[in-house]
């Protein structure tokens, strides 16, 4: 179902970097939310007037406020595929992180609400009523919210829209409250138990815990998030790739939303090379960038000394003694000033962010002691840098 309903609604399904196409995916996945909720709302309200049920009518009004979730994520959707404008030059992709929060608040509202009225179940049992037509529409509505969470995980992992994620784990609330209901409701009519309070109270935890997770993921790009390896690896490998680059750096991945990417990087390019052949690869790298991978990329080149010995010699020195003490540390922008009674080093040293200051210090001074013991005259001018991947 959800592969024919992509095929019907979403042109160039596949291309699923294209705003445009995103903007299809989740148009249609609120759509098909807001229809689900609203016929689940209707047939229930129908049945509970029908019976005279008010647990089977307070649940309708619970569906057709999921329905709200769904019109989040449709508005969510079609206001972050709005083009770049003089006010927002990047674009508007961000406002999907921020419709996917509104999901997560409605998420931890419900888990709340939850919470209380298990809590007061608890104090005060109330005898949960065995009604086979009850039990068949919560097992109506279970399928229903099952197949929504499917189709929204199912997509949102598609396009990486964090929206969608909400909005599945919106859905899985509901697959577990209208269970719970279901379980309690059995077990009170086979046993005479009443576990209905504390099932509830289960489940109010899992909600609030799901609500919390998926609005940490989405605060993440908001706040900026450090360059997953798998991205760095693909940008520096094709980057790399071009005769002339000897290495890069510092790389640095800006997100305007899923499909708007902007990225610097520093690339070490020989320090004898023509600048104008340089600057015309630098040119051609971030053409290339931009339509291999959708990145904006802004490159700066650093000269590298290639042919100089001594400073090769200094170099390699001192990468050797970082090294020794963590192979994740490395250093980069590596000079040389020769004095008469001093040599400096100048470098950057990029260190994990897990690093404590004693840490830190440590490490200067094991450089510049054991620097010092095979020279007097090395003098280190470092600067300390952390890196912008995320750590392993």
């Amino acid at each position: 179902m959800t592969e024919l309903l992509v095929k019907l609604f979403v042109k160039n399904k596949d291309n699923v970097q294209n705003q445009a196409v995103r903007t299809s995916y989740g148009s249609l996945a609120g759509i098909v939310g807001i229809i689900c909720n609203v016929i689940l709302f209707a047939v229930k309200l129908i049945v509970g007037i029908l019976i005279n049920s008010v647990s089977v009518m307070a649940d309708a009004f619970n569906n057709l406020s999921d329905a709200a979730s769904s019109l989040v994520s449709f508005i969510g959707a079609k206001l972050a595929g709005r083009p770049a404008d003089k006010e927002h030059p990047f674009g508007h992709g961000r406002i999907e992180y921020i419709a996917a929060l509104v999901v997560c608040f409605l998420i931890l509202q419900v888990g709340i609400s939850l919470f209380k009225s298990s809590f007061e179940k608890i104090l005060n049992p109330e005898a949960v009523i065995f009604n086979p037509i009850l039990i068949g529409i919560l097992v109506l509505s279970i399928l229903v919210k099952v197949w929504l969470m499917v189709f929204n995980r199912k997509l949102g992992k598609r396009i990486k829209s964090t929206v969608m994620m909400a909005t599945a784990a919106d859905s899985l609330g509901d697959v577990l409250v209208t269970s719970a209901t279901v379980i309690s409701a059995i077990i009170a009519g086979l046993t005479g138990w009443q576990i209905d309070g504390y099932m509830g109270l289960v489940v109010s935890i899992f909600v609030m815990l799901s609500g919390i997770g998926i609005a940490k993921d989405t605060l993440e790009p908001l706040l900026g998030q450090a360059v997953d390896r798998e991205a760095y690896k693909k940008v520096t490998s094709l980057v790399e790739s071009y005769p002339g680059i000897v290495g890069t750096h510092d790389l640095i991945i800006h997100n305007y939303g899923p499909s708007h990417r902007m990225a610097t990087i520093h690339v070490e390019v020989p320090n004898d090379i023509d600048f104008e052949v340089a600057h015309e690869t630098i040119d051609q790298i971030e053409r290339d960038v931009l339509e291999k991978m959708d990145i904006f990329l802004v490159i700066h080149m650093d000269p590298v000394e290639m042919n100089d010995l001594m400073v090769i010699e200094k170099r390699d020195m001192v990468t050797d003694i970082i090294k020794s003490q963590d192979e994740k540390a490395s250093i980069h922008d590596f000079r040389v000033v020769n004095g008469e009674y001093q040599i400096n080093l100048i470098f950057d040293l990029v260190i994990p962010y897990s690093y404590t200051k004693e840490e830190e210090q440590r490490l200067l001074t094991h450089i510049v002691d054991t620097l010092r013991k095979h020279d007097s005259r090395l003098n280190c001018v470092i600067t300390l840098e952390n890196s912008f991947i995320a750590e392993e």
